[in-house]
């Protein structure tokens, strides 16, 4: 495998030369199952697992490879092996909070160029799952591109548009139906050599049927949705990084109808911008849009141009994130304790 054709640049060169002198070798995680990964080499193929080094200095889940990532490794072709010892700096990646009491980060995908958020034109349609995706987006790195999928089976296609329009600002939204073949051609302009495209939606979305598209196979298998509510079954079950034949990758994911933040504060300016112009005209700074005279916010929802549902739908997620940044302060100061421990418990071995 060429490493230009899985994404390699010059940066992650840079950040690779100081492992060079000890004879190491860099690859992509294309699979990982249970702390196994499937890594894409120059020399093909290999499976990894992370050195005992690695291991131990690992402060949480965020710290092991992704799906995506770029890993230091010394490989070992003739085994068909290979040894992790190190995960480049990300440019990208898409978290959240991992499902659970614990507050602790789920990495979805790493190094990705683009995000296809997948949304269903049929009974599942949410508008408000569309803000959540586009804020995760943002906050990834990546760019985000809006998939309305299963145009065949809605019949206020146009409806539909002009509602994501109105709070995606911007972001490059196509219509698609995979059944009938219809808008699909546009998407490969993303899928340039070495270029990733991540694919994320709710099961049902078509995500899966879109895949084999792109990838020009039936790859992925593809279940019909649930009567009645139209929701889907979980077609793909884990995520995978996929080298298309022009040279462009694919990372497809499992579904996710609950995507919990993780981080998001700087992308809520770009997702709620429309939000954030109207507390600028607020009479007080530190405003609530609650009872305060002179408050844009409610004067807008009360002329109808400003929807309850978006404003509400802002100020649930302005109270997650406030929670989620509680709980990262004490997760922090017990992960910077459990590392003096770990250092302690070393030292006291020597």
């Amino acid at each position: 495998m060429n490493l230009t054709q899985l994404g390699w640049t010059e940066e992650l060169e840079k950040q690779f030369n100081e492992y060079k002198s000890e004879g190491l070798t860099v690859g992509r995680i294309a699979l990982e199952h249970k702390r196994i990964y499937r890594i894409f080499t120059e020399a093909g193929e290999l499976l990894g697992e992370v050195s005992g080094k690695f291991r131990f200095q690992a402060l949480g889940r965020e710290s092991f490879p992704s799906v995506g990532d770029w890993v230091v490794i010394s490989a070992r072709p003739e085994e068909g092996k290979a040894t992790i010892h190190a995960v480049l700096p990300r440019f990208s990646k898409f978290s959240r909070k991992l499902a659970g009491e614990t507050t602790e980060e789920q990495i979805v995908a790493a190094n990705v160029n683009t995000v296809f958020l997948v949304n269903a034109l049929n009974n599942d349609f949410n508008l408000r799952r569309i803000e959540r995706y586009l804020l995760m987006a943002w906050e990834s790195g990546a760019t985000p591109v809006i998939i309305l999928s299963k145009a065949d089976l809605c019949e206020d296609v146009e409806e539909k548009l002009a509602e994501v329009e109105s709070v995606a600002f911007g972001v490059p939204t196509f219509i698609v139906s995979a059944h009938n073949g219809e808008g699909l051609e546009p998407l490969l302009n993303y899928l340039t050599p070495g270029q990733t495209v991540a694919l994320l939606g709710s099961s049902g979305a078509g995500k899966s049927t879109l895949t084999n598209y792109l990838i020009g196979k039936e790859k992925q298998l593809v279940q019909e949705v649930r009567e009645g509510d139209d929701r889907g079954k979980h077609t793909t079950t884990h995520r995978e990084l996929v080298l298309l034949p022009n040279g462009g990758l694919i990372i497809d994911t499992p579904g996710m109808r609950e995507l919990q933040l993780w981080e998001a504060d700087d992308a809520t300016e770009q997702v709620f911008h429309d939000i954030h112009e109207l507390e600028e005209q607020c009479r007080f700074r530190d405003c609530t849009h609650g009872t305060e005279p002179g408050c844009a916010v409610k004067q807008a929802i009360k002329d109808g141009t400003l929807t309850q549902g978006r404003f509400d739908s802002y100020v649930k997620l302005q109270k997650e994130l406030a929670y989620l940044a509680r709980k990262d302060d004490i997760r922090a100061q017990l992960a910077e304790k459990a590392k003096w421990k770990k250092l302690t418990a070393s030292s006291k071995k020597r």
